[in-house]
């Protein structure tokens, strides 16, 4: 008897297409040097589709960095389903950077670089500061679920420890970084339960 044949899947939207080319070439080349001839081209797309799905370079550059933001979350919040205790939640943040950074095709942070690269336009500057926010308020909640006192103050500091990694991992560190930045957020962790409790 034949086997039935697995559907193909759905094609890819024309705003699909261009945000995985965005994606790729935007984070392998650089917003600056990589041009919206190439984008289009690597889609498959008219130049008509861009401007009609995202209306500009720019408007494009913000979805990129969009779906980036997403996608980190999504891959941060899965490695703290595996996490028991707030503790081991903020620690699992820099296990899920050293997953990261000791992937394939890594080449640092993708709204860092994109912020260095050329003065941001409000929209732009809105995702990364998005971006940062998102991660300092999830430090800050683990913080203070976990019991420490000065649970902003501690976010700040392991949010700085997480930018420093990443900027460390950009020129050729790989996961030591991460590894070395998740060692000095469990003494930062450890030292501000300590204090918490010892008051």
């Amino acid at each position: 008897m034949a086997t039935k044949r697995n559907a193909d899947p759905a094609p890819r939207s024309a705003r699909e297409r261009l945000l995985a080319a965005a994606d790729e070439l935007f984070y392998e080349g650089g917003i600056h040097t990589v041009g919206i001839d190439r984008v289009i081209e690597r889609a498959g797309v008219a130049k008509a589709s861009l401007y009609d799905c995202f209306g500009s370079k720019d408007e494009l550059i913000r979805a990129y960095l969009q779906a980036r933001h997403e996608v980190r979350k999504a891959r941060i919040t899965q490695r703290l389903e595996r996490c028991d205790t707030p503790r081991q939640k903020l620690l699992g943040v820099f296990d899920a950077l050293c997953e990261a950074t000791a992937a394939p095709g890594f080449r640092g942070c993708a709204f860092t670089r994109v912020t260095a690269e050329t003065q941001p336009s409000a929209g732009v500057k809105a995702v990364c500061d998005e971006a940062r926010g998102w991660l300092r308020e999830l430090f800050t909640s683990l913080a203070r679920e976990a019991g420490v006192a000065d649970a902003a103050g501690l976010a700040r500091q392991l949010a700085l420890l997480y930018d420093g990694a990443l900027a460390a991992s950009q020129v050729g560190t790989g996961a030591e970084a991460a590894e070395t930045a998740r060692g000095a957020a469990q003494v930062m962790l450890d030292a501000a339960l300590a204090a918490g409790s010892s008051t």
